[in-house]
């Protein structure tokens, strides 16, 4: 049997190929595998697509494949896990957003689809107020809402801050590199990268061999961004990678907050920024998130019968089962995964659910039962 993992990641070292015209070659042929066996006829049917860039990609299907092979044998040498986009480990929030990887990298031992994930970023020259607000942060996090994960990336600073209370409270943490998963940087936090794999792990979309260049980082930043269900920004001047993050978080719909600093505090401007422009909500502690994002710890039950609703539609029951096993909330694409219906009857279901006072929305496309 042909490892298919060898086609997932050549389709990413396609030469003109890109994410967007990857996943445009992999819809139209198929599969990953399906690239390399297509004509050049094949991929004249593919519009916007000129007969210089098929030719290049056909040119570079073996390199591809080669380079490909060599990645196989390092990721299986270092037990380390391979996520396609279109398969059922890929983090559900990322694929929603147009440019998700197309196979991510990733070691330790983290459940994507479960619970709340917060990204949490900042300066990575702190104040002590702004590190202190990182650490009770996360520590009330933890608190209030046990299966909560902490993503950042591992940067001095905030990053390194909010891994280091996530692993204290014991909670999940996911560092997101800028890099392969052959180093670690700054390597003076390898510590913090290890004891990450206990209880949450490292993800990247970058190959080994990959250096910590800067451009890498500016485009890991909408992981970070799109793992999550909200982003928190944490001391940050009117630039820097922190206010891309929160920029990339607003464009695919995300909630962003950010914590207040005075006027004078250079480096709270960009936050400051941020909740003046009204593209970030003004968060304080992790009450006031909790709050904005609806996520009430042990939300009240209603006092509704299951007799009162003998007249569900198949549909309907098929549905609250779903829920009922998932007193935290399921996201809506996982439902469509499981019932197998259409994605527009699943939103209509739900709506119907939430009319009857059965069912309850939650921001991220996150529901679950009020029975």
């Amino acid at each position: 049997m042909e490892d298919q993992r060898l086609y997932e990641i050549a389709s990413t070292l396609l030469p003109e190929a890109g994410i967007k015209r990857s996943k445009d070659l992999i819809a139209y042929c198929g599969s990953a595998k399906a690239i390399f066996d297509a004509t050049i006829d094949d991929f004249q049917q593919l519009p916007h697509l000129s007969l210089s860039i098929i030719r290049n990609i056909l040119a570079g299907r073996d390199k591809a494949l080669r380079e490909a092979e060599q990645e196989l044998k390092f990721i299986d040498s270092r037990q380390i896990q391979t996520c396609f986009y279109q398969s059922e480990n890929y983090p559900y929030r990322l694929r929603e957003c147009p440019d998700a990887p197309i196979v991510l990298y990733g070691k330790g031992n983290i459940d994507f689809n479960s619970g709340h994930i917060v990204s949490i970023v900042g300066t990575r020259m702190p104040t002590e107020r702004g590190k202190d607000a990182c650490q009770q942060l996360v520590k009330d996090l933890a608190a209030r809402l046990p299966k909560v994960t902490i993503v950042s990336g591992l940067a001095y600073g905030i990053d390194v801050t909010a891994h280091r209370a996530a692993l204290e409270a014991g909670i999940p943490t996911l560092i997101i590199p800028g890099h392969g998963l052959d180093r670690i940087y700054p390597a003076v936090h390898r510590n913090v990268a290890v004891a990450a794999l206990e209880n949450g792990g490292i993800l990247t979309e970058y190959r080994s061999g990959t250096n910590p260049d800067r451009q890498n980082f500016v485009a890991r930043n909408r992981i970070i961004a799109g793992l999550a269900d909200a982003t928190v920004v944490i001391e940050s001047k009117t630039k820097g990678g922190s206010l891309i993050t929160a920029e990339m978080a607003n464009s695919y719909s995300r909630d962003v907050f950010a914590f207040p600093g005075r006027a004078t505090d250079e480096v709270s401007a960009g936050c400051n920024q941020l909740i003046k422009e009204q593209k970030a909500g003004l968060i304080e502690n992790a009450n006031d998130l909790i709050l904005a994002m609806q996520w009430d710890a042990n939300p009240a039950k209603t006092a509704i019968q299951t007799a009162l609703f003998d007249d569900l539609s198949a549909e309907e029951d098929k549905i609250l089962q779903i829920l009922r096993r998932e007193p935290e909330g399921i996201h809506i694409n996982l439902i469509v995964m499981e019932t197998g219906l259409p994605y527009g009857d699943v939103s209509s279901t739900l709506l119907q659910l939430e009319f009857r006072g059965i069912a309850k929305a939650l921001p991220g496309g996150i529901y679950l039962t009020l029975q």
